[in-house]
């Protein structure tokens, strides 16, 4: 099957998901700086799961670059993918209107380790597909940052019971390891083309 559909999808999704997050946020009543101080809570939520929406969509189409093709069971960890990432506006709207109590951070980190793994799957489907030699593949290797990722997100949610603050660190912790694009299938691709 041609990958261009699965793109097309995943991005209006992805698309989607920023929009609500966006519209979830009130503007205060008051017009002074003040005012802003209770908002703040639900503002720096926004930007860490805005981060989270972008790291996914950069390294889902550089993961889609590296594939020439996909199948139904491709189709099927899209979805779980795009599944756990659509809870996203929710849960960064409970986290961010309660202040970052315990439950909704604990939460907050559940639908992130979810999506973690479920990426984690989507490669190794893709991976399955195209074969161990593939430039996929080579360039994915062992997947260690997958894997400390993952590691991060189930430490830091029982810490979140403990003091949220640590566990929102892990959350930070995590998206700044995945800021830049994963250069592996860049420079492999760019390999395979020179």
């Amino acid at each position: 099957m041609n990958k261009g559909r699965l793109e097309a999808f995943s991005d209006g999704v992805l698309a989607v998901i920023i929009t609500i997050m966006v519209l979830e946020m009130k503007s205060p009543r008051g017009t002074s700086l003040a005012d802003l101080k209770p908002v703040i809570p639900v503002l720096l939520t926004y930007i860490l799961s805005f981060v989270y929406i972008g790291i996914y969509w950069n390294n889902h189409h550089h993961l889609l670059h590296a594939t020439q093709r996909v199948n139904g069971a491709t189709l099927w960890a899209n979805l779980h993918l795009l599944f756990w990432l659509s809870l996203i506006p929710f849960t960064t709207a409970w986290m961010g209107q309660n202040h970052f109590e315990s439950w909704p951070v604990a939460v907050y980190g559940i639908v992130l380790l979810l999506a973690g793994a479920a990426y984690f799957i989507l490669t190794r489907v893709l991976i399955h597909l195209h074969g161990q030699g593939s430039t996929l593949a080579i360039s994915i290797g062992r997947d260690r940052k997958g894997k400390i990722s993952i590691a991060i997100l189930a430490v830091a949610i029982p810490l979140s019971f403990r003091k949220p603050w640590i566990a929102g660190a892990g959350y930070v912790i995590v998206a700044m390891m995945w800021l830049l694009p994963d250069p592996r299938i860049e420079k492999r691709i760019a390999q395979s083309r020179g």
